[in-house]
């Protein structure tokens, strides 16, 4: 850090930020640029005290098991938005109940993320599958799996909200025909394809109104950037499809110049009718209020053999 010595003592270090974080924020820009500060306040403050420095992320949460990965040394930028928000008693009863079953964190307890996902495993079959990343309240995923039965489904998610509100129309779908083919992680889906998904092992990959992060500025946070569009393909199996949707214009023209640049991907009509996973998405009442007059892009790519 430029402004603290490395042979500081942690409480040395810790009153030195405490003053920078807490001094005016023109004077704090002008020490460290606009966006650092927040950045330090995750940082082990105990680094001088030859401990590990480690990222914190309170918006994860984790699961135990033994970490094989190396973490993060340094934050990387997500596509996803701070938010905090409560169950409700029914939600929570319903989260107690079946996510030991059917949910999973995309990292463990000290930050690092699980590696391989015995898929067969946990849903207790072999069978084609389908990742959808951003997967909010579960309508379109719920109804897409219940289309399509003989297909597995893991609904990828950072907000425990969506995740709850998901298993709770889990469990009332099941009341009168047993949904099986859903799971659900709760982390960053970048994380899920990275550390959890094999090469050529999905069958599909959905994306569906991720953030379109307007502001230039911002563009970097955008969740279907070239490096993960190129990573999506590599885990799709030959013939596997990437369905993208998004109801913002400028967004929706930079996914389909970043997918029709992968040679992995070829694009495909979203009408085309021989297609291993269905393309069909439901319309949520969410997009019936919120998107009336606004043309929704939907665009396909099928993983070339």
């Amino acid at each position: 850090l430029p402004f603290c010595e490395r042979s500081g003592t942690p409480t040395e270090i810790t009153l030195k930020l405490q003053k920078i974080v807490t001094c005016p924020g023109p004077a704090r820009e002008r020490m460290f640029g606009h966006h650092s500060y927040r950045q330090l306040l995750s940082i082990n403050l105990y680094h001088d005290a030859r401990t590990t420095p480690v990222i914190s992320d309170d918006e994860r949460m984790q699961a135990p098991g033994a970490p094989t990965a190396q973490p993060h040394r340094l934050p990387r930028v997500t596509s996803f938005r701070t938010r905090r928000s409560t169950l409700s008693g029914g939600q929570q009863n319903t989260w107690d109940r079946r996510w030991p079953e059917l949910g999973m964190q995309a990292r463990h307890e000290d930050s690092q993320p699980v590696v391989g996902l015995d898929t067969a495993k946990w849903f207790g079959r072999d069978a084609p599958l389908i990742l959808e990343i951003g997967s909010g309240t579960g309508t379109s995923t719920l109804a897409m799996a219940q289309a399509e039965p003989d297909i597995d489904v893991i609904a990828v998610e950072v907000y425990r909200k969506g995740l709850a509100q998901l298993l709770s129309a889990i469990d009332r779908a099941s009341e009168t025909d047993p949904v099986t083919n859903i799971r659900l992680i709760r982390g960053d889906g970048v994380d899920v394809l990275e550390h959890m998904i094999g090469s050529g092992s999905l069958t599909g990959v959905r994306v569906f109104f991720p953030d379109p992060w307007p502001k230039a500025r911002h563009h970097k946070r955008r969740l279907l950037q070239p490096a993960t569009v190129a990573l999506i393909a590599d885990r799709l199996r030959p013939g596997g499809i990437l369905h993208a949707a998004t109801d913002h214009a400028g967004y929706g023209e930079y996914i389909a110049e970043v997918g029709d640049a992968v040679p992995l991907l070829r694009r495909v009509p979203v009408g085309q009718a021989d297609l291993p996973i269905s393309v069909r998405r439901p319309v949520t009442k969410y997009e019936h209020k919120a998107l009336a007059g606004t043309d929704v892009v939907e665009l396909v790519w099928e993983r070339r053999s």
